[in-house]
């Protein structure tokens, strides 16, 4: 009887083995994507798992900090960046999967404030933005690494209000935390994309910033070196593919 109950539990054991790698193999593509993309790619994942796949993981944050977590070796399979720069810095790093590269899409820059504000400004050349701030502050993505907040930075120095208002800056981890800054009223504006703005109901857009006013606002998109995931490069056509593109235009985002 014990040699039978022994045989039954090796047996198990080894049967228990034998599925591990096809619960690891069963897992989504696990996505790092910029934190303005969180409805658009939640939206994409849901449309993907109704098709039978594995629903991707996705984790959001700013760019630079998507960077160097795959830099410090993040087991992740994609990579979708607010910016080229940071993209670049990946692929400096021999970690992205050669080819698997492409342009994804593009977006806009608005200056926003609380819902039931009644602030008026016309953005242009030396607007009067420090004075509308008063004692209040700006709410930016990090200017000197999170890209909306690059932008941001380049937008008020092509149209000569930088100097005026760097120093009123309240600093956000990324887009969406300054998004948030301002949907509480602990801001009386922020800079942030327009499709995050399109998102909250606690803010309205008081404009756009010119096209020209910043570098152009693009999402590239790669596939990793560290994938394992048999299903990231399907994913990553998927998003590439009209339907895909589609979905994220229904959510503002310009596609390319």
């Amino acid at each position: 009887m014990r040699l039978a109950l022994r045989l039954f539990l090796l047996a198990l054991s080894a049967c228990l083995l034998a599925l591990a790698p096809a619960r690891v193999a069963a897992r989504g593509p696990l996505v790092l994507a910029a934190a303005s993309l969180q409805e658009a790619m939640t939206d994409a994942a849901d449309v993907w798992a109704a098709r039978r796949h594995e629903k991707p993981v996705l984790s959001f944050a700013g760019s630079s900090a998507l960077a160097r977590q795959i830099e410090a070796g993040a087991p992740a399979d994609l990579f979708v960046s607010a910016d080229e720069e940071w993209m670049d810095y990946v692929a400096g790093k021999g970690l992205i999967r050669p080819g698997s590269r492409a342009p994804f899409l593009s977006n806009r820059l608005v200056l926003i404030a609380p819902a039931g504000s009644r602030a008026n400004l016309t953005i242009g050349r030396g607007f009067p933005l420090a004075r509308a701030l008063g004692t209040g502050r700006l709410a930016m993505a990090d200017p000197d690494a999170v890209p909306a907040g690059k932008y941001g930075a380049a937008a008020l120095t092509s149209l000569g209000v930088w100097d005026g208002v760097k120093g009123k800056v309240a600093r956000a981890e990324n887009v969406r935390a300054a998004l948030a800054l301002v949907e509480r009223g602990e801001a009386p504006f922020g800079i942030v994309y327009a499709t995050d703005a399109a998102a909250s109901r606690k803010v309205r857009i008081v404009g756009t910033f010119p096209p020209r006013s910043h570098p152009p606002i693009t999402y590239p998109i790669a596939l990793l070196k560290t994938s394992t995931n048999r299903d990231a490069e399907a994913f990553r056509r998927f998003l590439l593919s009209r339907e895909g593109k589609a979905i994220f235009a229904r959510r503002g985002f310009a596609v390319r």
